[in-house]
């Protein structure tokens, strides 16, 4: 461990696992943190934080991301979603630097400043479901909108996206390359998220936590957490839907914009579909060698 790893635990005690960050403006950023593993160790505190995305962070948080120490911030949001929503405020780094980096359709990142910013987008126009959804509460046609979410619609919608998350070769490679930066011993605290912090932060989480050795009911109860950190969030969206009357029937949005467990559930179907283990899975659908996974085990446990 580095003596900026000990002073870092040291001076930020694990609460248990899934403990918030603290910021106000990405309420389901947490630390991945306080996990056991089946072989009695220990997810390290402070390491490997989780979080939705950063452009709405005060200057408050971005004093707590100074404080936490961050190295590190994978973003995985498309082009499109930065377009839309901004892009994150990190400390020490000019916004037209961060926009230089997120507003791009590759990967790329810049070391310019205390945070090194890497964006791994993981979009394709064929598996966009905010543009599908765009478009079909523009029109504000309730038959458009139930074709598309009703009658389970909603559910196939974001369990084929988790599915894509593990058969796109692209896409698994940004996945990969997040766990990489994450077994580099000098590239930790490193916080990643999406938008929500709930899909493709997700299954990163999912597959990090499975990687190191957390059991599968662990995982899956991290995963849930974003229903709950996100409670308010999610109300706020359908006070929204119902008071501008986008949907006929708002609870349609809900498989869209909560965590269900199916999702979960297909990206690992799609796992055991394509490889005879998730270690093979590790190995041969992310390119992590055992070298890797080791580093990745000793940068993140701890006895």
């Amino acid at each position: 461990m580095s003596e900026s790893q000990t002073m870092h635990d040291q001076t930020h005690q694990p609460e248990g696992p899934a403990r918030s960050l603290g910021l106000h403006g990405a309420a389901n950023a947490r630390d991945l943190g306080g996990y056991r593993t089946a072989d009695g160790r220990t997810v390290r505190t402070g390491a490997a934080l989780r979080g939705d995305a950063l452009h709405r962070l005060s200057d408050a948080d971005l004093e707590t991301l100074t404080a936490l120490g961050i190295r590190q911030v994978v973003d995985l949001r498309g082009l499109n979603e930065v377009r839309e929503n901004g892009s994150d405020r990190l400390p020490g780094l000019d916004p037209e630097q961060v926009a230089a980096v997120e507003l791009t359709d590759g990967a790329t990142s810049i070391d310019a400043g205390p945070v090194r910013l890497v964006h791994l987008p993981v979009y394709s126009p064929e598996h966009d479901v905010y543009v599908a959804l765009r478009e079909v509460l523009s029109v504000q046609d309730a038959a458009a909108q139930h074709a598309l979410l009703g009658d389970g619609g909603g559910e196939r919608l974001m369990s084929e996206m988790y599915r894509w998350f593990v058969t796109d070769p692209v896409i698994r490679s940004r996945f990969a390359q997040t766990v990489r930066l994450l077994a580099d011993p000098d590239g930790t605290p490193l916080l990643f998220h999406c938008t929500a912090g709930k899909d493709r932060t997700g299954w990163t989480a999912a597959v990090l936590l499975t990687a190191l050795g957390v059991d599968r009911d662990t995982v899956y109860q991290d995963y849930l957490v974003t229903n709950e950190r996100s409670a308010p969030t999610v109300a706020r969206i359908m006070a929204a839907f119902t008071r501008n009357k986008v949907l006929e029937d708002p609870s349609l949005m809900l498989p869209v914009i909560r965590a269900e467990e199916s999702y979960l559930d297909a990206a690992f179907a799609a796992v055991a579909e394509g490889w005879p283990s998730f270690d093979a899975f590790l190995a041969d659908g992310l390119g992590l060698d055992a070298g890797t996974l080791a580093a990745l085990r000793k940068n993140l446990l701890v006895d």
